[in-house]
């Protein structure tokens, strides 16, 4: 099945979603490279701030349908974005539909090297990645926040 024929099956709103991913992915590499993590972060999130989410609405379904599409915009897209651009923009995405999920980063050393690695998770289950992302990186005890916002 074609890359196009995949498209026109989403719903709207994930189409939607996938044209935002499409556009902040790139962007949000160049920030990170430009200005940095932390000042990255409180600009997206002065941009999306978490409210409640609608009553009734399925949050785990919906941040899971996003999740997905953020991965397919990173993998096929013009950007081939490593772990932190996808996971700030899905936080970003997230945060926008009032669903207040949490970035974490994890660390590690492998062959002599640190390594890092960024997730989202919404109420403990990881959005973006394996479920055993906990036994390859030990995560900050906190998810990341930018000083003064709340989930």
């Amino acid at each position: 099945m074609s890359s196009w024929s995949r498209v026109w099956r989403l719903s709207s709103a994930e189409r939607w979603s996938l044209a935002q991913a499409l556009a902040l992915l790139p962007l949000t590499a160049l920030a990170l490279r430009v200005v940095g993590f932390r000042r990255w972060q409180a600009a997206l999130a002065r941009l999306a701030p978490t409210g409640a989410a609608p009553a009734g609405k399925d949050e785990g379904a919906e941040a899971r349908a996003v999740a997905r599409v953020v991965e397919a915009a990173a993998r096929r897209g013009p950007c081939r974005a490593t772990c932190l651009p996808r996971s700030l923009t899905l936080w970003w995405l997230l945060r926008r539909r009032g669903i207040g999920a949490e970035l974490r980063i994890g660390v590690r050393k492998e062959a002599g090297r640190f390594e890092a690695h960024a997730w989202v998770e919404l109420r403990g289950a990881v959005l973006n990645d394996g479920h055993d992302v906990y036994l390859r990186f030990t995560a900050f005890d906190r998810a990341l926040l930018p000083a003064g916002v709340a989930l």
